[in-house]
């Protein structure tokens, strides 16, 4: 039976009253429906810049509800448990850093932090935090992303939990080849993404995030030389290269909930030298390519009430004498969400994703001057065109946060695009953890190599449930 509408769910409990409490979407707060039927009430209002509120569970008695709030889409990143009296009464912090949250009959509130499970005394009657919290069970499987675990408690004490790690935790880069051959690139695991290669492919720009800050560094792997471009006390993320080779444009905001929104910046890719705004505004920005012979950005726009659309801004001047932009105009502002901008290597075409239809398909149009747009794809995202042959890379969902590499060809005659049928990457291929919004590959422009998060042991090993029995009275004690 149909109760509520929940397109991004996050989480839902049912209560003792019959009532089930449920996150409908990544970026709203609490709603409660009854289990038999009729109109849904929301319970909770996001506040101090939070984007949303997750995996609830309603205490014993049902007079209140535990759930986890963050300010950013990494939700472990800024995570508290937040402790709130129903129906919508008032709330406390009863928590920072840590991570869904679950109430134990021992009178604990168990959660999630630093891969390790954690126990604080809890009186649910006052609502109150009791004592200290500690360590309780190392090595927990969470996805610190989503703000989830794989945790259950029983009422007659047991505890259920997934042994591992978060899955988004920090990893290697990898290459992989045409045949689905992995290989190393840099050995030292880091919390990156974004990955985008120069264009002569000799490095590697990616947005790495240390002690909670995200900043822009370049890797040469022929050299295994890091240098970092941006140490500003804000986030700098989703770098992309000037056709040169010589510069990079990133977004750089305090957080993704920051009302002053975000900028779009350009440095030179050896860190040194000023910074130069581009754009800047009160929501956020994000760049997606740069025109490979014209000084034109495609970059994404998300402004209040609105889906993601993508913008193109030409620029006049140069990193001398100082970037001049121009006004920016709408490429793609449909009733839908819009990302992934890409310019083809000659500057004809302009590749992107659009979620128009009710599922992400990859479309391109003819730049400059619009047109019809060409469906290329279906159930897919993150496109990449490769430089050496006609092309076209992307991915599409497997299970979850498991993407699948695909390619299609194509064929260019005069004002025409013709695509060709998608086919994988390579048949044997591991499969890429993507979050949306976010790349977690880079297409060399050999056209033969990907550089990749290697699997984790998570990803390769079969996940086994382990049971701890009298869980509640080891906790009393």
């Amino acid at each position: 039976m149909t109760l509520a509408d929940a397109p991004e769910p996050r989480g839902a409990w049912w209560a003792e009253d019959g009532t089930i409490v449920y996150a409908p979407h990544f970026r709203m707060g609490l709603m409660r429906v009854s289990s038999s039927g009729g109109p849904a009430e929301g319970i909770s209002t996001l506040v101090d810049g939070e984007i949303s509120h997750r995996f609830p569970q309603v205490l014993p008695g049902g007079g209140a509800v535990l759930y986890t709030a963050s300010s950013e889409v990494n939700i472990a990143a800024a995570a508290t448990l937040v402790v709130q009296a129903l129906p919508s009464g008032p709330r406390t912090i009863i928590q920072r850093g840590g991570y869904f949250g679950r109430y134990a009959a021992s009178g604990h509130i168990v959660y999630v932090q630093d891969d390790a499970l954690f126990a604080m005394p809890f009186d649910v009657r006052r609502l109150d935090v009791t004592g200290p919290a500690r360590r309780s069970i190392e090595g927990v499987t969470s996805d610190a992303s989503r703000g989830s675990a794989h945790v259950a408690l029983s009422d007659t004490g047991t505890l259920a939990y997934s042994h591992g790690r978060n899955l988004f935790d920090a990893r290697p880069m990898a290459w992989m080849d045409r045949s689905g051959k992995l290989s190393a690139l840099r050995d030292e695991p880091a919390e990156w993404q974004n990955p985008e290669f120069s264009p002569d492919g000799r490095r590697i720009a990616i947005d790495i995030e240390s002690r909670g800050q995200r900043d822009i560094w370049v890797y040469d792997w022929g050299l295994d030389v890091m240098t970092r471009v941006t140490s500003e006390p804000t986030n700098e993320e989703f770098p992309i290269w000037t056709p040169d080779g010589a510069g990079l444009v990133y977004r750089s905001s305090v957080s993704s909930a920051d009302p002053a929104g975000s900028t779009l910046a350009w440095k030179r890719a050896d860190g040194n030298g000023g910074t130069h705004v581009l754009a800047s505004a009160t929501f956020m920005l994000k760049p997606g390519s740069w025109h490979p012979t014209s000084n034109v950005l495609a970059y994404i726009a998300t402004p209040p009430g609105r889906d993601d659309d993508v913008m193109i801004l030409p620029i006049a001047g140069d990193a001398q004498a100082g970037w001049r932009p121009g006004p920016a105009t709408a490429i793609a502002s449909r009733p839908a969400r819009e990302r992934a901008p890409r310019f083809s290597p000659d500057g004809r075409w302009l590749a992107y994703e659009s979620n128009e239809t009710g599922t992400d398909q990859l479309y391109v149009q003819r730049f400059p001057g619009g047109g019809d747009r060409i469906v290329v794809a279906g159930n897919a995202v993150s496109p990449a065109w490769s430089r050496a042959r006609p092309e076209l890379m992307f991915t599409i969902r497997v299970m979850d946060y498991r993407h699948a590499l695909m390619i299609v060809p194509y064929h260019v005659d005069g004002a025409s695009f013709q695509a060709g049928k998608p086919r994988p990457w390579a048949e044997r291929a591991a499969t890429l953890r993507e979050l949306s919004g976010y790349r977690m590959f880079a297409l060399h422009p050999d056209g033969v190599r990907v550089a990749m998060a290697p699997p984790s042991e998570n990803d390769l090993t079969a996940t086994h449930v382990t049971l701890v029995f009298q869980r509640l009275d080891e906790l009393r004690r």
